[in-house]
């Protein structure tokens, strides 16, 4: 079993066109966190976080991989300790400690790619289903400070971690405030509720909760 897996991880490259990286490539990073945005100490502590980072050493070259897709924004390569067979990471070429912290272009590109990816990587492993995974945060279960995507392919009964249907509580108004003030929506914000719309201004909802219906279309 593990040799036809082996074998069938050794095709993944062969589905996946390495593009060539242009000698004068513009690191992100480094156009972000410059000396006109940021003193000489922080540009220091930039430098030391990507000497130690081991994503930036397999960047670098300076760590072993094996890559299966590079572009001048991203690559992906398997994963050393992987959970299952064909388990790979998209990162970005850039060091991001986290993903609230890489540049949406990045992100979009990092996230082109999973389509194209995910499929060579299912059909080198034989599955037909992946879970798509990103860790932000300690708290969330990250591990190494370099933003990063996983590819996981799935097999029926793998047993990687089980499905749990978790308690629901209704919705806190107040909750549905916080996550749309910072993106300067509107001053009023529409509730669905079933066969018909309502609107609440955000200064009348405080510790106000969602109509059981309307938390129901929202599941």
């Amino acid at each position: 079993m593990e040799a036809a897996q082996g074998r069938r991880l050794s095709v993944i490259a062969s589905h996946l066109r390495q593009i060539p990286i242009p000698p004068t490539t513009t690191n992100v990073s480094s156009s972000i966190v410059s000396p006109s945005h940021c003193n000489s100490s922080d540009s220091e502590k930039l430098r030391n976080l990507e000497a130690d980072c081991v994503f930036c050493k397999i960047i670098r070259g300076d760590a072993p991989a094996l890559k299966l897709y590079e572009d001048d924004t991203c690559l992906c390569f398997l994963d050393t300790n992987p959970v299952s067979p064909g388990h790979c990471l998209i990162i970005p070429r850039s060091h991001f400690p986290f993903l609230v912290a890489t540049p949406p272009s990045v992100v979009a590109a990092m996230c082109s790619k999973v389509p194209y990816i995910s499929k060579a990587v299912m059909k080198a492993t034989g599955s037909d289903s992946f879970n798509l995974l990103v860790n932000n945060g300690v708290d969330a279960g990250q591990v190494i400070f370099h933003t990063h995507i996983h590819i996981i392919p799935r097999r029926a009964r793998d047993c990687l971690w089980a499905s749990e249907s978790l308690k629901r509580h209704p919705l806190k108004i107040t909750l549905v405030k916080i996550m749309v003030e910072p993106l300067s929506l509107e001053a009023d914000i529409r509730i669905i509720s079933t066969g018909n719309h309502r609107l609440l201004p955000l200064t009348t909802i405080a510790n106000h909760r969602l109509p059981s219906k309307a938390t129901a279309s929202l599941s």
